[in-house]
This record gives structure tokens, C-alpha cells and sequence, in this order.
């Protein structure tokens, strides 16, 4: 799957950068991966070999709101920490989660970031749902609900589809019935760019807005021209603006371990949970366990500045950052990030 390839790639340029210098206090980062497919089952079965088996100090970059909700409770039971998953699912923002350490924000934010745009920039008013009948697919449409409740508004429909599969068709019939202007997606790449596609043959005039789960990259590059105008919320900073000190290292690290490897949302993510593990090793010390680890994120209020870059944490709160941004896809395949919808298409690079 792009995302957890994009989550390791991101993962292993930061440990290898700091292992070049010598690793954690003498001690070298080692990323084990196993994938899962996206299924519950398989992830269950991956995470028990890498805590029972191999004996793993953290588990780190999960990809997935149904993998990371079967496997989040073993690790917890093991009291291994569960750093950086690659979902904004709001049960692993709960402060008993005591394990979890989260960097992204969360679906409700960016649903809510979705409606405030598509509502103030735009006056859309008939906001119609995609999206994967699972547990990540309902926290999306749970999050869309609670915004359009907050401006006296509701869904003019709702489509799923199955995890897994790219089977929209029915659910685009009934989306096009309701005749939307905007219609909001809850998925990964490839169905919901047959979902744009599709809409685009038979002529659905609206706005497409998506989340930052679906894989940028992947998403453009399974759209091509039919994505010009998508919107896609994210919830990391412009991967090509370099004024940003993360972003110019996260591009020094990647061409280092890859020369061939193109920047994206995802490694770049991933390269900023490395960074955020890295960090916290650093501040527990040489004489490192579990529970020092995870004191670096619990014990007070902690501000890390992590390359231009801030994370908050502290008691009750395991959630690093809250911003959500707007990246927009153009004719050519690249995304260029906007403060308001107005500028979905015609807008200028960032710097």
C-alpha cells in the first residue's frame, strides 16, 4: 500500500540520519515492517510477532484507523508505546491511552475544516458523502455530521463502498441524484480517484474534497488529469517548501538514503515521526526504558520545536499538532496549498 511505503520510506531516512551520527546515546534505531494489507486480522497478527517475538521497544508509523483499532489494545496490554499512527481516529486521542503519542490531527478537524470552507468560501449548502464503510470511513462521516449539525445543515446523501475495493458506482448514482455541490471523501487513493473519475464522465458539476489518509502522490498519480481541482486537506506543511529547516532535512535525509526518491505528504510525515521518536530517546537518556520514554511526552506540559516545527504535549493530552491545511491538485499533478477554496485552481506556487 503507497501509504505504508510512504510512512517507512519518511521512518528510515530519520534513523538513518541519525544513526550516521552515531545513533541515541550509543544506541542504533532498527525499523522492523511487516505489512498488513489494511486488514484487522493481519495487523493483529503482525503486531503480537513484533512485541512476543521480536520483542520490539516501539511500535511506530501504524497506517490505518481499522488496523491501528485492533492492534492499539495489545500494544497498551504489552505497554508498549504506540507512536505516530498514520490515522487521525479520535479513540486514540483518549487520555487513558497513556501509551499512545500522536502527531497529526484528527479527522474531526479536518472534516471541520472541509464544511468551514466549502460553507464560507464557497456557500455550499448541499454537501453530499462518499465514504469506506469501516471504521475509518464512519469517524469521517461522523466528523462531517457534527460540522454541517454545528451550521444547521445535513447530508443530501451518503455512498460507501467496502474496503479494499473500488466499487463506487452505486454509491456515485445515488450521490448524483442529490444533485450536490459538493460532495466529501472518506478513503484511500484508488477509489476515490474511480469515484472522480467516474463522476467526471457522467458530468457531476461539483466540488471534490478529500483527506489527507487518501495519499496525495498516489491519488494524483491514479487521477492524471481528471484530479485538476480536488481538494485535499493535509495535515503536515508544504513538502517542497524548503524555507521550512524539517523540510530541508527530510530532503537531505531522503535523497541520502534513495537518490531516486521523490518528497511527499506521507514520507514526510513519517520522517517527522522519526524525528519526534528520535527526539524523545534523546531527552529520556542513556538509561532508557518505556516508562522514561514515555515520561518525555506525559509528565508536564512539553513544547517541542521539532525543525520549525511545533508539538505540544502533556497530561490528557497525547495529540502533537492541530493544523490543518489546504493543498489543491492541478492540470499537471502537483498540489499547491491555498488559504481559502477560491483559489482551488489559480493560485501561485509556494515559495
Amino acid at each position: 500500500m503507497a501509504l505504508g511505503l510512504g510512512m517507512r520510506q519518511g521512518l528510515q531516512a530519520a534513523f538513518a540520519e541519525a544513526n550516521e551520527r552515531g545513533g541515541v546515546h550509543g544506541r542504533r534505531i532498527e525499523l522492523l515492517t511487516l505489512d498488513d494489507g489494511y486488514e484487522p486480522d493481519r495487523a493483529i497478527s503482525n503486531t503480537r510477532q513484533l512485541i512476543e517475538q521480536d520483542e520490539v521497544f516501539a511500535l511506530i508509523g501504524a497506517v490505518g484507523t481499522p488496523t491501528s483499532k485492533a492492534t492499539q489494545p495489545l500494544a497498551k496490554e504489552a505497554g508498549v508505546p504506540f507512536i505516530g499512527p498514520f490515522t487521525g481516529a479520535g479513540f486514540l486521542r483518549d487520555p487513558l491511552n497513556e501509551h499512545v503519542v500522536n502527531v497529526r490531527g484528527t479527522y474531526d478537524q479536518e472534516t471541520e475544516a472541509w464544511i468551514q470552507h466549502l460553507t464560507e468560501d464557497l456557500d455550499s449548502q448541499r454537501i453530499a458523502i462518499l465514504y469506506q464503510d469501516d471504521s475509518f470511513g464512519r469517524a469521517g462521516l461522523s466528523g462531517v455530521q457534527k460540522a454541517l449539525d454545528k451550521r444547521g445543515l445535513s447530508l443530501v446523501a451518503e455512498g460507501t463502498y467496502a474496503r479494499n475495493s473500488i466499487a463506487v458506482k452505486t454509491a456515485l448514482l445515488k450521490i448524483r441524484k442529490a444533485k450536490p455541490d459538493a460532495v466529501v471523501m472518506v478513503g484511500s487513493y484508488q477509489p476515490i480517484a474511480q469515484f472522480v473519475k467516474l463522476a467526471r464522465k457522467v458530468r457531476l458539476d461539483t466540488r471534490f474534497v478529500t483527506i489527507s489518509f487518501v495519499g496525495s502522490k498516489a491519488l494524483a498519480a491514479e487521477l492524471g488529469k481528471a484530479g485538476e481541482g480536488v481538494v485535499v486537506t493535509q495535515v503536515v506543511p508544504f513538502h517542497e517548501d524548503d524555507s521550512i529547516p524539517l523540510v530541508d532535512s527530510y530532503h537531505k535525509a531522503l535523497a541520502k538514503l534513495d537518490a531516486s526518491a521523490e518528497s511527499g505528504f506521507v514520507s514526510l510525515e513519517g520522517y517527522l515521526v522519526g524525528r519526534l521518536f528520535i527526539e524523545a530517546l534523546e531527552r529520556a537518556g542513556p538509561l532508557l526504558d518505556r516508562d522514561t520514554f514515555m515520561d518525555q511526552f506525559q509528565q508536564a506540559a512539553v513544547s517541542l520545536d521539532i525543525g520549525g516545527v511545533k508539538l505540544n504535549y502533556g497530561p490528557g493530552d497525547n495529540q502533537g499538532m492541530d493544523h490543518v491545511y489546504l493543498s489543491v491538485l492541478q492540470e499537471d499533478g502537483t498540489f499547491r496549498y491555498v488559504d481559502n477554496l477560491n483559489q482551488a485552481i489559480d493560485t501561485a506556487e509556494i515559495p
